[in-house]
Parts: structure tokens; sequence; C-alpha cells
């Protein structure tokens, strides 16, 4: 009895706490994922790593573009290192004619959410925040679901600045001496006139 009372006191004084994201708004959801410097990653790109949420699967990468698929929708992801690596803000105006229109300034990265009914019924969402942009198209119903996976693995993106800066430095990688590995050694008579020399 003494041990059941004494954890019972244990959990209620130092158990764990989950907390959930009330999903039924946007704006929630941005403010509070967001807000969060997470340092999550299990996806690794050239320069960059995220954190792809439960229920969202990796599918390709072509460059710096990853493709991403989750219940029925693809998500196309574009990480822009070369506005990274010289430090180049994009400006975005809201539009008031969007379904959803929001300028994003937190935790000193900038970017906006922006959704848009299509003529076939469907909601384009472009989501672009620390130097990424994510697209996706969906149904209305999937708007809140699908802008929380976005937000997740767009909050998550850390940047390599040593491998980014080796991929961009154009002398970094520039060798005033040229080499052919294709031409036969048995032709280059080099080595034999350096042993001349030496005799």
């Amino acid at each position: 009895m003494k041990k059941l009372l004494l954890l019972s006191f244990l959990l209620l004084f130092c158990g764990c706490s989950a907390v959930r994201i009330d999903t039924s708004s946007i704006n929630n959801i941005l403010d509070i994922i967001l807000s969060k410097d997470n340092n999550l990653y299990n996806q690794v790109g050239k320069g960059y790593k995220y954190y792809i949420p439960r229920g969202v699967s990796y599918m390709d990468t072509n460059e710096y573009n990853d493709v991403l698929y989750s219940n029925g929708e693809y998500y196309y992801l574009y990480i822009d290192i070369v506005s990274y690596y010289h430090n180049i803000s994009n400006e975005y105006e809201e539009n008031p004619d969007a379904y959803y229109s929001k300028k994003i300034e937190i935790n000193d990265k900038t970017g906006y959410l922006e959704i848009n009914k299509q003529s076939n019924g469907r909601y384009f969402i472009e989501f672009m925040y620390n130097y990424s942009k994510m697209e996706v198209e969906t149904d209305f119903e999937n708007i809140n679901d699908v802008v929380l996976n976005m937000t997740y693995i767009l909050s998550t993106i850390k940047y390599n600045d040593d491998i980014i800066k080796i991929m961009l430095d154009d002398d970094f990688l520039v060798s005033e001496e040229k080499y052919d590995i294709f031409t036969s050694k048995k032709d280059n008579n080099e080595f034999l006139k350096l042993e001349d020399e030496v005799e």
C-alpha cells in the first residue's frame, strides 16, 4: 500500500506531461510550432537536415528539391541554400483575395503562408519559411493537417554552413593544374626524362 501511495505521489509531482496542439486554427499551429526551437531531424540532404513527422514519407530528391507523401497528398519541398548563404530575404505582402494569407516573422526567421482555392475545388498551399518552401494541393478538410505537417518540417530545417560554403564557393574547387585521368600513362615519358637527368 505504501509503495502504491509513494508511486502515485511521484507521478503526481514528477510525472510526464503531454502537450496537445489545437489544430483547429492555422494561426495556433503556426504560433506554437514555429516558436519552439526544434533540433529533431531524420532526413539529411546536401547541406541541410530536417525532421519528417510520423505519417509523412520521403519519396525522392532532385538536387535541393525533396518529394514527400502523406495521406494521398504529395508535398514538394524546395531548399534555397543560395538565399540562405547570402542572407537574402524575400518580401511578402499579404493577399486579401486568398483563402488564407499571413506574413511570418518568428525566431528571427521570416516567411509566409498562403492558401488559395483552385478552379478544381482543391486548395493550393504555399508555405515559405527559413529559406525553404513547401507546396501542396489538397482538399478543404485536410488543410489543417497539411499545414501542421508543413510547419513541423519547415521549423526543423537546419543548415550546415561549412558544407554549403564548400558547395557555393567558386574558388574552393578550382585548380590551376589540369589533370587528365583518361590519358594512358605508357605514353608519358616524363618519368624517364627525370631519371636521365638524375644520372
